[in-house]
């Protein structure tokens, strides 16, 4: 059951903080697959992306009895999980830094034709979809880690520029004027080398082997395409405060947004049946 209003949330908090189990998996199962996507969009990993979405939203869970209904209960959270991942040092980027130098350098150096066939019997088309997702999503890692989230927020979530600059302690005007300018960088990255969201010479069907061979794309483990996506319908909760910043919308298609990991969801099934939850809920 979806939570839709401030209201609605403000009632299952409340039950929450007094014990009910049930309402705190109901605030658990509106909130993970939220969490889990800025996590994605942050981390650049599936793995990494579950871990945090798991810290996060054990943050929530013992904070719950904090809430005090000065924002809106998902701007609370928001704040909690951009903190988090803003200052997250855990995740494979952390330890291996981007630039959007390497990255056009990469495409315009390698040497394609000398790899072999990698694709270990999987069909190159699914291959080819894999790798568009992830490199997409991976491309984000050469910003730093602030604007990284201002875009998420803005290009993917669309937050209303009152609530991003709230959530991220500047006004909105500050806020828009930064959205603005690095939606603009990405989508000139993207004009420049992507064949598949601009006028560039990268083809992802041409870079399969390449990517295989370079440890990016693993055949046997296929994160995007057979992750569940969210239907249209589903992402109104994530949308329900819109604003339009400029016209690059439609250079961001690949801000797909899926189903937490059934690792994430069996996690907190076992959590919340666990004998500690009294004590977590009163923390």
């Amino acid at each position: 059951m979806e939570i839709k209003s401030n209201e609605e949330w403000t009632n299952w908090i409340e039950k929450a903080v007094a014990g009910d189990k049930e309402a705190l998996e109901r605030i658990v199962l509106n909130l993970q697959d939220m969490v889990f996507n800025l996590s994605l969009r942050m981390l650049g990993t599936f793995p990494d992306a579950e871990d945090a979405a798991q810290d996060i939203l054990l943050k929530v869970i013992t904070h719950l009895a904090t809430f005090r209904g000065e924002s809106a209960f998902t701007t609370w959270v928001f704040r909690i999980a951009t903190n988090h991942l803003i200052h997250y040092k855990k995740h494979m980027f952390a330890q291996m830094p981007l630039s959007f130098e390497y990255y056009g350098a990469d495409i315009e150096n390698a040497r394609l034709d000398e790899v072999p066939d990698l694709t270990q019997n999987v069909e190159r088309s699914i291959l080819a979809e894999e790798l568009k997702m992830s490199c997409t999503n991976v491309l984000l890692q050469c910003l730093d880690a602030e604007s990284r989230c201002i875009f998420v927020l803005g290009t993917m979530f669309k937050l209303d520029s009152r609530i991003a600059g709230e959530i991220l302690d500047m006004t909105p005007e500050a806020y828009r004027k930064r959205l603005s300018r690095i939606r603009r960088k990405v989508a000139d990255f993207l004009s420049a080398y992507c064949g598949e969201y601009g006028e560039g010479q990268c083809r992802c069907m041409k870079r399969v082997d390449y990517a295989i061979q370079s440890h990016r794309l693993n055949p046997a483990a296929l994160d995007y395409t057979t992750a569940t996506e969210h239907r249209p319908e589903q992402m109104r909760q994530f949308k329900n405060a819109m604003e339009e910043i400029d016209d690059l919308s439609a250079r961001f298609a690949f801000c797909k947004t899926y189903q937490s990991p059934e690792r994430t969801r069996q996690f907190f099934r076992e959590f919340l049946a666990s004998a500690s939850l009294s004590a977590v809920t009163n923390a």
